[in-house]
């Protein structure tokens, strides 16, 4: 039986997007090679992605005894969290006399690292 271990992150001020580009290129990585590969980018969201893969590591290890070298990231992910509009005013005339208001978005984040094969 494979185990899996979990971290997940709530309510990251930044956009699903962003985060899924930075998600994109992790996926499949050895945990370790990730948190390496991250520390490199130049995105924003190379933060928060790397510091809920060190926790999901962590969470292996302390609960579960697992050994960080075999740790893979099998899966991970970025949901939409709660958007936030900025009100009353916050956003921008557009034309015709209408209003585009400005939408701060937020995400949920999740790491699924497993154990690698021997």
């Amino acid at each position: 039986m494979e185990f899996k271990y979990r971290a997940q992150a709530k309510h990251i001020p930044m956009s699903p997007r962003k985060v899924r580009l930075v998600a994109d290129v992790v996926r499949g990585m050895d945990a370790e090679e990730a948190l390496t590969t991250l520390s490199f980018m130049p995105h924003a969201a190379a933060g928060p992605v790397a510091k809920l893969i060190g926790s999901a590591m962590a969470n292996a290890e302390e609960n579960f005894g697992a050994e960080r070298e075999n740790l893979a990231v099998s899966e991970i992910f970025a949901d939409g969290g709660p958007r936030h509009r900025l009100a009353p005013f916050g956003g921008r005339f557009g034309g015709r006399g209408r209003f585009k208001p400005i939408i701060k978005r937020s995400s949920h984040i999740t790491v699924v690292l497993s154990e690698r094969a021997e």
